[in-house]
């Protein structure tokens, strides 16, 4: 598909600079069929049935974002896939500095050396600390990475607790799944009195959801490679849920795209450990997902192109133009909208 169908004009005072406070009181747009109802996180617990699964991403954000020199030059990486005990994937800015060999220097206790160096700014960097040691260095030398449509992705002190989920436990991420900032302790506690179940899921954003889509047709875009986890007790749980009439409802794109990378043609999901780099556009069958839950998305974005996927391309155009016009926050501190799929009734 051309990517200029999914491209719309969106005013840059509506990108969200902070989350509200508490994180539950930000606005939810609920699309079903043509209907669009404005209402509230804190409504959730009465759009879901009993036995309906909500499905949370515990991935935690790493401080990803690294300042270094090779020798006086400065360089910057942004962390994305880890693929070794002691190597890194990055994108680094500018990296026609580094060649295969350098050592960057990131501070007292962390350096790497360039053993690969791929398109668009991507190297892959061996560091010389490994496991756990490894992940105190990035976490003692590194920045949080906010998306640069955020304060140019200078983060600060609260954005430290802002931009992790309640969720957030399983270290790897460079992006928070945004759509799980909205949950607070007392939204779960009122989901659980309506017998709304919850299961967990493991995927570590990359930094690749922050990369344009330059391709002009959808064809010639590569997604970048994320790793994910489906545990044998969570799969059990949410192909339980569904056998009993329960809808599986996906908390963010990020837990939609492990699940229906690890389901069966039937819907049926599997464990799974391992790498996605799933690509959803208009024409996708999805097998595992009933519903979805997430936030606003950039125009042209990979992301909008899979909420139209879901619910519909015109559907999406329509639901983001209200959403436009009625001063929804756009984007990872902004509001949310909660999705069915076009195919469903």
């Amino acid at each position: 598909m051309r990517v200029d169908l999914f491209d719309f004009d969106l005013p840059r005072d509506l990108i969200a600079e902070r989350p509200v406070h508490p994180r539950d009181a930000a606005r939810l747009l609920h699309v079903h069929g043509d209907i669009l109802d404005d209402l509230g996180i804190r409504d959730l617990p009465r759009l879901l049935g009993a036995g309906d699964v909500l499905v949370f991403n515990d991935t935690r954000v790493i401080p990803a974002r690294l300042a270094g020199r090779r020798g006086e030059a400065g360089v910057e990486v942004t962390l994305h896939e880890r693929v070794g005990a002691d190597r890194w994937k990055a994108f680094a800015r500018p990296a026609k500095k580094l060649r295969l060999g350098d050592t960057v220097d990131f501070g007292p206790a962390l350096a790497a050396t360039v053993v690969e160096k791929g398109e668009a700014g991507e190297v892959l960097l061996a560091f010389e600390r490994c496991g756990d040691d490894l992940m105190a260095a990035i976490e003692a030398e590194g920045n949080l990475p906010l998306p640069p449509y955020i304060r140019q992705g200078k983060a600060d002190e609260s954005d430290r607790t802002d931009y992790q989920t309640v969720f957030a436990r399983e270290k790897g991420a460079v992006a928070a799944p945004t759509a799980g900032l909205h949950f607070t302790p007392e939204l779960l506690a009122a989901l659980d009195a309506a017998g709304v179940r919850r299961a967990m899921l493991t995927l570590h954003v990359g930094a690749g959801t922050f990369l344009p889509v330059k391709a002009e047709d959808t064809r010639d875009h590569r997604m970048h490679r994320e790793r994910g986890t489906i545990t044998v007790q969570a799969a059990e749980a949410i192909n339980a849920a569904r056998a009993a009439g329960g809808r599986v409802v996906a908390v963010g794109t990020t837990s939609l795209r492990l699940l229906e990378s690890a389901a069966g043609p039937d819907g049926t999901l599997a464990p799974f450990d391992g790498a996605t780099d799933i690509f959803i556009t208009p024409g996708y069958r999805f097998r595992a997902v009933d519903a979805l839950m997430t936030n606003f998305h950039l125009p042209r974005s990979t992301l909008f192109m899979l909420v139209s996927a879901f619910s519909g391309l015109e559907r999406m155009k329509g639901a983001y133009a209200h959403a436009m016009a009625a001063g929804y926050r756009f984007y990872s501190y902004g509001d949310a909208c909660l999705l069915h799929r076009e195919d469903l009734p």
